[in-house]
């Protein structure tokens, strides 16, 4: 199983990210809706500079901008970037031409089993697709630390062609579960790694990666 960590904003929470065995790491940046995960471009681009090869590192923004889109990338040097926003298919072969060394993720939100239909738009024209759960009352896209639905996630790993990161809610203690439910290529976590500082809590984060990779 393979892992994102998610919502790093210090070097030391990224770097021990590595050394438990993470897969790519996610660098929020370019913020719309409300998260206190967000760092700015030069913070991230600081921390990417500074990892060690054969990591998978991810920019996860808001915009649907494409020129801004790309322009985050280039600057922050990552390897993938997840649209995190409103972005649309259509928007797809203009970042890849503008872009082509680099993955594309689209997020997609599990509300109901419209979710279905909407992660099967994007399948073929990008490289993954994440599963997240959405909080519209706090205005919140993503690091809500609630879980959605997990066999409408799993109905969707079934259904596409392309990889399928499981996002949303997902712990030390629950992950194993999720796996055994989903199914899904990999698995992405934020919230239920932070320790009350706002930061990477070491041992939550050892022990998720853990947990993930022996189920």
């Amino acid at each position: 199983m393979r892992v994102k960590i998610c919502g790093n904003k210090r070097l030391e929470d990224a770097l021990e990210g590595v050394k438990a065995g993470a897969e790519a790491l996610g660098f929020l940046v370019g913020q719309v809706h409300v998260s206190s995960d967000f760092i700015s471009k030069e913070a991230a681009r600081e921390i990417v500079e500074k990892l060690p090869p054969f990591i998978s590192t991810v920019l996860v923004t808001h915009l649907s901008d494409v020129e801004e889109i790309i322009s985050l990338a280039r600057f922050t040097k990552v390897s993938t970037v997840q649209l995190h926003g409103e972005s649309t298919v259509d928007d797809i072969p203009r970042l890849r031409e503008k872009l082509p060394n680099l993955e594309w993720y689209k997020t997609i939100h599990v509300e109901d089993r419209s979710a279905i239909s909407l992660a099967r738009a994007w399948d073929h024209r990008v490289d993954a697709i994440l599963l997240d759960t959405i909080s519209k009352a706090e205005n919140k896209v993503g690091g809500t630390g609630k879980p959605h639905d997990w066999k409408i996630s799993a109905e969707i790993v079934k259904s596409l062609h392309i990889p399928v990161i499981l996002a949303g809610g997902l712990n030390p203690d629950n992950v194993r579960e999720a796996i055994t439910a989903v199914q899904p290529f990999a698995v992405d976590v934020n919230s239920g790694t932070k320790g009350p500082d706002g930061f990477k809590d070491f041992a939550r984060l050892h022990s998720f990666i853990q947990n993930a990779k022996s189920s």
